[in-house]
């Protein structure tokens, strides 16, 4: 019921004129005041004074092409090397097209209205304003294709373990180009952050690795491990007295994938569980088309993905993530000390076997 007292409380909107000297901490809290700026500002706040604590555990869902903006190295490179982020769910296209990157293969800004014949014709393609030379593709595919042939790949694994890899040689590759400012691959790599995707044959890593087993040399990549690893992370975080935090850039596979750990939990394994304790999303997708990519926070509570006595700590903003994420990111670090890692890579098998012993006592009974 919202009545007078309610009133009351808000904050009576007055803001000074803008100077041209304001720090990012300051734009936010003075003049995001309403609407999507408002969102910003409360994604802001619930990061720096819940999520980003020593006891909760942080998922990143990211979809769209946000790496080939840059915004790989420049937003979530900072998140990562700062404790902020724990795990990931990413497009393999976000992946590979980080690795272009690693490998000083040049993006550049361009214009949204080219002619994409006359760029097809001149060997350039074009992600909306970012251009970059066909070669940057072919040169990409060639690392690939000769790192995915070493015996590291040979076993089976998730794409945790695929990933873990490809950024074991994409570090190597930085530190041998001199290259000053490192990848979301090698970065993660460094970090002991594992990277989950969902649909590992959708990207031109996955069709590299398909080429290599017409070659027959065959990786043995099983997503499935994928679904028990995810959800163990989140369960260890959640039997630890501590709390499990997402927050999506995006939509997609990616979202849903991170989402889907708690009815993994609860719906398939039976475990006792309520779900995600803090939501974050900015995306520019509408619920009411379908596009929203698991839909609302509180429609994710009918399925137990979300804690229903969380959504207060529940929040969407409907905007563009190249605008908002280097805001976030700025005002985080400016705001919070950074956290030890918790190299959750290195304990996932671990993990799983928890996950198993419990699974296996509860169907016992």
């Amino acid at each position: 019921m919202v009545d007078r007292s309610y009133f009351s409380k808000c904050d009576v909107i007055t803001p000074k004129p803008i100077a041209g000297n304001l720090s990012v901490t300051d734009l936010v809290d003075k003049y995001f005041l309403a609407y999507n700026g408002k969102r910003i500002k409360e994604i802001c706040h619930l990061l720096v004074k819940k999520i980003l604590k020593e006891g909760v555990t942080v998922g990143m869902s990211i979809a769209g092409a946000l790496t080939p903006a840059g915004l790989g190295m420049s937003a979530i490179v900072p998140l990562i090397r700062n404790g902020f982020i724990d795990w990931i769910t990413s497009t393999g296209a976000n992946l590979y097209h980080d690795t272009h990157f690693g490998l000083n293969l040049e993006l550049r800004q361009g214009s949204p209205f080219l002619n994409d014949t006359e760029l097809r014709r001149s060997k350039l393609v074009r992600i909306y304003d970012i251009i970059f030379d066909y070669d940057v593709l072919l040169s990409t595919d060639s690392f690939y294709r000769e790192i995915l042939k070493a015996p590291e790949f040979r076993n089976e694994m998730s794409t945790a373990d695929l990933h873990y890899n490809i950024g074991k040689y994409l570090f190597e590759r930085e530190k041998l180009l001199g290259i000053k400012t490192p990848t979301l691959l090698s970065t993660a790599y460094q970090f002991g952050v594992p990277i989950y995707t969902p649909s590992p044959g959708d990207s031109s890593i996955g069709m590299n690795i398909a080429e290599l087993a017409l070659e027959g040399i065959k990786l043995k990549v099983w997503p499935y491990l994928d679904v028990n690893e995810t959800a163990a992370i989140v369960l260890d975080a959640k039997r630890l007295n501590g709390k499990s935090a997402v927050f999506i850039i995006g939509g997609g596979a990616p979202k849903n994938f991170m989402l889907q750990t708690e009815p993994q939990i609860q719906e398939i394994l039976k475990l006792d569980e309520k779900g995600h304790d803090y939501f974050i999303q900015i995306t520019d997708a509408r619920p009411d088309t379908g596009g929203l990519s698991g839909a609302t926070p509180s429609e994710a509570v009918s399925w137990g993905k979300v804690d229903e006595e969380m959504l207060p700590d529940a929040i969407v903003a409907y905007t563009d993530f190249t605008l908002c994420l280097p805001i976030i990111t700025s005002y985080v670090l400016a705001n919070v000390k950074p956290r030890k890692h918790k190299r959750l890579y290195d304990k996932k098998n671990e993990l799983v076997e928890r996950m198993q012993k419990e699974f296996l006592k509860k169907s016992k009974i």
